[in-house]
């Protein structure tokens, strides 16, 4: 990762974030203290003082939001330092968190569940550890996106060797809300892993907005960069659909991959417009239709970001900067389409057909009684319509510049400004430039340009198979045995002896390899080896990894002289179902979130006592001990199942265990 004291733009905005962080949990701890008293309180003289107390708590959280509002809305830090003529793209600030010790949790997992030594592991843990230090300031590039991949995918081993779904670990989670700043605490490492996700489609905007949009090769980066932010980010909100977050809940994460396709496609818009828009027909035609296209999107965005739950929480000056630029870039449309109006007669020499096939596109219908052709044809109903676009164009360019003025954080970005101001200038000139005799006898009203574009924005899904990762703890053995939801004997030593020039039994399986058809009256069966075994180690050497043929080898030797072989044996686990939580966050509305992880159903074994019913809601004495925002469902018996499912990483990124 990047040097976290590094005094750069992207780290002091990052560090004030932290500092905000802090003080709206402050802030949040004492209004909820306030609450409890106001609510517990009959004293007419306390309840006045406490709901004092009150309004001025609500009100440093309101000042608090709204200094967050302003760091998100900082785009300068995360442009190109090239200086550049374009509206600024809005980057997605990363989410905070704490520290996270893993050491003890995962030293003690290891002598219990795996009985081996923790210590040996003290290097993995740090490694691990480091990691997630580095991912908390990961750099803006590539190099970055790897690591927290590398991170995230380092997860799933993770949570497949040290996290049992029938208990928690012990190891709390804290992440800040990117827009709200409240946290969010939860024993869960799907909110770690979601999390991740979420930095990783943030860093992807903040790599698009840092490319140098005055040049090809930048634009296509930013598009890139862009479609991939907004695949992460979709891949999030498919993925994990129950995030006790605001800024990871599904409606704000649908309005954030519609703002990164419009981001795209305006860097798209400035492709095609790179070299130059050249004052000829076909050409300002395609360009009408492509910024149209760009206006369209933009309002989409807009209107998305005013629907409720997403309008509370997201910045106010984001969803102004949508409007303003869906008012801009249509005001451009009917400025090129009064452009090919005003400035292109048809000739002599025209292609009458061309012209007017490529022009009827533009339109839905014609305003009351022109035609296509006749307006080509005559010139002046061409530069009365001209004119009406013109006077459209102007009025969308004057309310860009009155949204701005009225929002303080745009109105204080000098670039925006200039843009806005420039383009307004140009169609007042070009509108300046026609006759004006005829204004009041013409009734003509622009019709809208219909959008349409040849370059389609869509997401592109994240390719985490391309980096490739080695398990820290890949000494522990296979996951598809060793993982943290089967259990078995501690290992057992057995002194193996020929007899006859056989050891008694067979070898059979991948890694590690199982005992198989061991004969019952053998001198290893009677030292306590057992059908279906696993063997882990020949004389002192681990064979976790090792295939039949492997072990074989090193069995040989038994011939000359005895060699001893650990082994463990799998148990019958009659495992209850974990507990469901549902959590939320102090200061936040109720988000209940339900881990749901996949169990085999099998027939209860009638044996055993079934257990008390408990009511639908009660507090587990468990939990009590843990965080007190934690309300606990009763469990379920389900029964064994000697059944082995493979396991890999993204086990628990199936549909059955993507709700938390």
């Amino acid at each position: 990762g990047c040097n976290p004291l590094a005094e750069t733009g992207r780290s002091k905005l990052q560090n004030q974030r932290a500092v905000l962080n802090q003080q709206i949990l402050r802030a949040v701890r004492m209004r909820a203290g306030a609450e409890n008293l106001l609510r517990a309180t009959t004293n007419n003289k306390v309840r006045e003082q406490v709901l004092l107390e009150l309004s001025f708590v609500n009100s440093d959280l309101q000042i608090l939001k709204e200094e967050l509002e302003g760091l998100n809305i900082s785009v300068e830090v995360y442009q190109n330092t090239e200086k550049t003529f374009s509206i600024p793209l809005v980057p997605l600030g990363l989410k905070e968190t704490k520290e996270v010790d893993f050491t003890l949790p995962l030293k003690d997992f290891i002598l219990e569940h795996y009985s081996e030594d923790s210590s040996e592991y003290e290097d993995e843990i740090a490694d691990l550890m480091d990691l997630r230090q580095a991912c908390r300031t990961p750099s803006r590039d590539e190099a970055g996106i790897e690591m927290l991949i590398c991170y995230f995918l380092q997860l799933g081993y993770i949570e497949n060797r040290f996290f049992p779904p029938t208990r928690h670990m012990g190891v709390l989670f804290t992440w800040y809300d990117s827009f709200t700043g409240v946290p969010v605490c939860q024993q869960n490492l799907l909110l770690e892993k979601a999390s991740i996700l979420f930095n990783i489609g943030a860093l992807y905007t903040q790599i698009g907005t840092r490319c140098n949009r005055q040049t090809e090769a930048g634009l296509e980066n930013a598009v890139d960069a862009f479609q991939r932010a907004a695949g992460v980010l979709s891949y999030l909100k498919e993925t994990f659909t129950h995030t006790p977050s605001y800024d990871m809940s599904p409606a704000m994460l649908n309005v954030l991959v519609k703002m990164m396709l419009a981001q795209a496609q305006e860097c798209v818009f400035e492709q095609i417009g790179l070299p130059g828009i050249r004052n000829e027909f076909f050409t300002l035609v395609k360009m009408t239709q492509e910024v149209a296209k760009v206006g369209e999107v933009y309002m989409l965005v807009n209107n998305a970001m005013n629907q409720e739950p997403v309008k509370e929480n997201i910045p106010y000056s984001w969803s102004k900067l949508a409007q303003i630029k869906s008012d801009h870039y249509k005001a451009l449309a009917h400025y090129f389409t009064a452009t090919i109006l005003c400035d292109h007669e048809l000739q002599s020499g025209d292609d009458e057909d061309q012209q007017e096939k490529a022009f009827s596109q533009l339109y839905d219908y014609m305003p009351e009684g022109l035609m296509v052709l006749t307006v080509l044809k005559d010139k002046v109903q061409r530069k009365q319509l001209g004119k009406a676009h013109l006077r459209k164009a102007i009025v969308y360019h004057e309310e860009a510049l009155r949204v701005c003025g009225l929002c303080k954080k745009l109105r204080n970005i000098d670039v925006l400004q200039e843009v806005l101001t420039a383009a307004h200038k140009r169609s007042l000139l070009k509108y300046a430039q026609q006759e004006t005799e005829d204004d009041f006898l013409s009734l003509i009203q622009a019709p809208d340009i219909i959008p349409k574009t040849e370059h389609k924005i869509e997401t592109i899904a994240p390719q985490f198979s391309k980096v490739k990762i080695k398990d820290f703890f890949h000494r522990l053995g296979p996951l598809t045995v060793f993982s943290a939801k089967q259990r078995w004997t501690a290992p057992r030593t057995i002194c193996l002896h020929c007899e006859g020039g056989e050891l008694g039994f067979s070898l059979k399986g991948g890694s590690p390899v199982q005992i198989y058809c061991l004969d019952p009256v053998c001198s290893a069966a009677a030292m306590g080896l057992k059908e279906g075994d696993y063997i882990v180690s020949v004389g002192g050497v681990d064979c976790k990894w090792l295939g039949v043929n492997e072990v074989l080898e090193k069995l040989k030797s038994v011939g000359e002289q005895p060699i001893e072989i650990e082994v463990i044996s799998c148990q019958d686990t009659s495992a209850s179902m974990h507990s469901k939580s549902a959590t939320y966050s102090v200061g936040m509305q109720k988000t209940y979130s339900l881990i749901c992880l996949a169990m085999e159903e099998d027939k209860i074994d009638q044996t055993k006592k079934t257990p008390l019913k408990l009511p639908f809601l009660s507090w587990g004495t468990k939990n009590r001990q843990k965080a007190a925002s934690t309300l606990c469902l009763p469990s379920a018996v389900a029964g064994s199942s000697h059944s082995k499912k493979k396991l890999s990483p993204f086990t628990l990124l199936n549909s059955e265990s993507s709700l938390y």
